[in-house]
């Protein structure tokens, strides 16, 4: 397989019903990480440090462009703030490789600075104990 570019990445994020809705027009950076909590276990007959890996976690940041049409960005994050729904988030990289989180999100954030702009930005943590998936 070559090496890849992030052209063509895909986003589809479920709305508060459940729903996936592919919101990867909106979407204008991308940053998901998948770390793995550590337990320093060094015994102090060490002269370095030694750890054991413990729960997967996932973690999401997306920042995008206002878009208020019915199946858009605005449309899957408007009501985070009322709705702790659990939102199946799907990020398909070129190659393909896909990543599957179930995802909770605390702060839709809007901003109009003063040259005109209307974005918004978002993150999301890990839900349900189910670790993130590659495939």
């Amino acid at each position: 397989m070559a090496k890849q570019t992030g052209l063509g990445v895909t986003v589809t994020i479920d709305d508060s019903g459940g729903t996936g809705r592919a919101i990867t027009n909106d979407v204008t950076s991308i940053t998901a990480s998948t770390p793995r909590g550590m337990q320093d276990i060094t015994g102090v007959d060490k002269s370095a440090i030694e750890r054991q890996g413990l729960l997967a976690d996932g973690k999401i940041s997306l920042t995008g462009v206002f878009n208020p049409a019915a199946t858009m960005s605005h449309a899957v994050f408007k009501d985070i703030h009322t709705n702790a729904a659990t939102r199946t988030v799907v990020i398909v990289y070129p190659g393909p490789a896909t990543l599957t989180m179930e995802m909770l999100f605390s702060d839709y954030v809007l901003s109009r600075p003063q040259s005109g702009e209307l974005t918004w930005s978002v993150e999301g943590e890990l839900a349900n104990g189910t670790a993130p998936a590659w495939t």
